[in-house]
């Protein structure tokens, strides 16, 4: 779309190879898994990797949304017209189960492309990726980050009724921004989603995330933090947004250290329980550690 802009220093994080972090590499190659770590090229990759976590991303790797900020391959209604998208491959929960077996998680992060072409958007494929791996283990945590769904309910309640310890759902940017970036996306339906599940139980843990650098300014952020509060919303995050290549959006602000932390005091000031907020910190970042926080401060 328009020419990457060069980072500045305190944005350069080295891609680094350990035994660690490529034994996972295969292991998600062997068995045919997807990761969002990889098709969205998080900065975090190697880090994570090295650390024996990744966020699995389900359902295939080509998404039928195009929001402007997102590297992964995306298709539009005529493309999946001429050219349908398969439909999940029903392999893929037990794929997925055996490969947290294998890397031995106590906390797994599902995510997954958009499939509007599927008529419950995937919510069936969500629930039983969940039920395979809690059949491995009951015990194991896990936390689902959902695409919206388009609103339906029923397909929101497929994958609650699988019991996901976190329900991660993202705004990704203020109110005013969201329809130049998120097209497909409604930042006042993705707030009503977030609503909803405290309404259905109070006590569910909820998440969602916000890039920053795509224009926003400093009130609407404000607002984005009492809307958020005012869905009893359990876990932000907040990030630098990094243009991943030329034909995505381009990044309109660089922001320092110091003025993530000045956002963090203010959404935790204004009643967000759990925030994260530094240039690297993306949507599943130390996620079991947010979870933790989350049941710490209510017992």
């Amino acid at each position: 779309m328009v020419k990457i802009t060069q980072k500045p220093e305190w944005l350069r994080k080295k891609v680094f190879y350990t035994p660690t972090n490529q034994n996972i590499r295969n292991l998600l190659k062997s068995h045919d898994i997807n990761t969002v770590c990889e098709e969205a090229r998080c900065p975090n990759l190697s880090e994570c990797y090295d650390h024996k976590t990744a966020t699995f991303l389900i359902m295939g790797d080509i998404c039928t949304r195009s929001c402007l900020y997102c590297s992964v391959e995306s298709t539009s209604p005529s493309g999946i017209k001429e050219s349908p998208l398969a439909l999940p491959d029903p392999d893929e929960p037990d794929r997925i189960a055996q490969v947290v077996r294998n890397m031995g998680l106590d906390y797994v992060v599902i995510t997954s492309v958009d499939r509007d072409d599927l008529s419950d958007g995937g919510a069936d494929h969500f629930a039983k990726t969940l039920k395979a791996i809690h059949s491995i283990d009951p015990n194991i945590k896990i936390e689902v980050l959902t695409p919206d769904f388009k609103g339906d309910w029923d397909a929101i309640t497929q994958v609650l009724l699988e019991k996901p310890d976190v329900f991660n759902h993202n705004v990704e940017t203020v109110e005013r921004v969201n329809p130049i970036v998120r097209k497909q996306g409604s930042y006042r339906l993705s707030l009503s989603i977030l609503e909803g599940l405290k309404k259905t139980d109070p006590n569910r843990i909820t998440k969602t995330g916000i890039m920053l650098g795509l224009g926003e300014r400093d009130h609407e952020l404000r607002q984005a933090f009492k809307d958020l509060r005012d869905v009893a919303c359990d876990i932000l995050t907040m990030g630098q947004y990094l243009q991943p290549t030329r034909r995505n959006y381009p990044v309109q602000s660089y922001i320092p250290e110091d003025q993530f932390n000045a956002y963090k005091e203010e959404a935790l000031s204004l009643g967000i329980p759990v925030v994260h907020s530094s240039p690297f910190v993306r949507s599943s970042y130390k996620a079991f550690e947010s979870y933790h926080q989350v049941m710490k401060l209510r017992n």
